[in-house]
């Protein structure tokens, strides 16, 4: 059985459907991640397992116990927010130790839990700090600290890294990835930010406007997705409408309207006359000039439109003949600022035969 159900549920504002008949099980010791844009439910979602808010309909299940009925402050979860929510104040000891003064635990357990807590955080020696004395990553570790000091079946985490910046955040995920290893609380984690999602999680449920639209391991989200809102939403990716020209298991043979032919993995259910979508990553792309380019079955001519360098990698989206544009990635290996192409340039892009996916429409 797993750790939380959430069977059927559903939540409307008025005429507005936040949540829409939504079922999902997080087992035990899991980084489960509910992830989409804005609107689409997912802090509804975690608001209800929390019991800040509740279902219209359906149930949600914590060890079996459903928990419609149980006020926050009697559920054995904890809510870590975008915000941090510390007492000002307060020591960096006195927040943590708050949750279990409120339960009424003795102080000797008080001083103990809050040690050990403050340990896993690596803050053991800023107890005595008030929080304006903290930067935001600090403070952000309190937080979890207080959110695990009473020892939650469940720890809830809303955008927990989004007030932090870029170098931190990451420093930050690695620190989440390593507490969560150690605590062996489960975590279920709420964000829009795709490569958060995807370093972070066991498992990824994709949220679109009340729906779950696929629930995979990280892996299988990015490189199968189900559908095209979680193509489009996860990475960077070019999709062209297509229609099927032969099916087997092995491959597809696509018309891709005015530029031609093109060869994809195969894909169960899969028939000769459907229409869909051919959806490439950019690094599954190859890019070179058009006299070096590698004699692959998917081959076209094309011209650079415009690039992005970001450091360590410059995506290119290239301009193919019939009109459509295609997104390729290239590392930067030369020293200094590497740029290989111009806009303007004349360019091949070519991949191998089992890349890429066919979405039906």
């Amino acid at each position: 059985m797993a750790l939380l159900e959430i069977r059927n549920v559903t939540r409307r504002f008025g005429s507005y459907t936040a949540v829409d008949n939504v079922s999902i099980s997080v087992e035990a010791g899991e980084f489960f991640t509910l992830l989409g844009p804005s609107g689409c439910g997912k802090t509804t979602l975690l608001r209800m397992i929390a019991g800040f808010d509740l279902p219209d309909s359906g149930q949600i299940l914590l060890d079996g116990r459903d928990m419609v009925g149980t006020p926050p402050e009697k559920r054995p979860v904890h809510t870590v927010f975008q915000t941090y929510a510390l007492f000002p104040h307060m020591t960096v000891a006195d927040n943590i130790a708050f949750p279990l003064k409120m339960a009424g635990k003795k102080t000797h357990e008080i001083k103990t839990r809050v040690a050990d807590a403050l340990d896993s955080v690596r803050l053991s020696n800023f107890g005595n700090r008030f929080p304006n004395e903290l930067s935001g990553g600090q403070k952000q570790r309190v937080a979890f600290a207080r959110g695990l000091v009473n020892r939650p079946r469940l720890l809830l985490l809303d955008e927990p890294l989004g007030a932090l910046d870029a170098k931190l955040r990451e420093e930050m995920q690695m620190e989440l990835i390593n507490l969560q290893k150690e605590v062996g609380v489960t975590f279920v984690f709420v964000t829009h930010a795709q490569n958060e999602a995807l370093a972070l999680s066991h498992r990824i449920a994709v949220m679109n406007r009340g729906n779950v639209e696929q629930i995979d391991e990280p892996s299988k989200i990015y490189g199968f997705p189900r559908n095209r809102f979680v193509a489009d939403f996860i990475g960077k990716i070019s999709m062209m409408s297509a229609q099927v020209l032969e099916a087997s298991p092995t491959h597809l043979r696509l018309d891709v309207g005015d530029m031609g032919e093109v060869t994809t993995a195969g894909k169960e259910g899969i028939k000769a006359g459907d229409k869909g979508t051919i959806a490439i990553r950019p690094e599954q792309i190859l890019i070179s000039h058009p006299s070096e380019a590698p004699r692959l079955k998917n081959h076209f001519l094309g011209k650079v439109q415009d690039f992005l360098y970001a450091g360590d990698v410059t995506t290119y989206i290239v301009e193919l003949a019939n009109g459509a544009y295609m997104e390729a990635l290239l590392p930067n290996s030369a020293p200094g600022r590497a740029k290989f192409f111009e806009v303007g340039d004349p360019v091949s892009v070519s991949w191998h035969h089992d890349a890429g996916i066919f979405l039906n429409d």
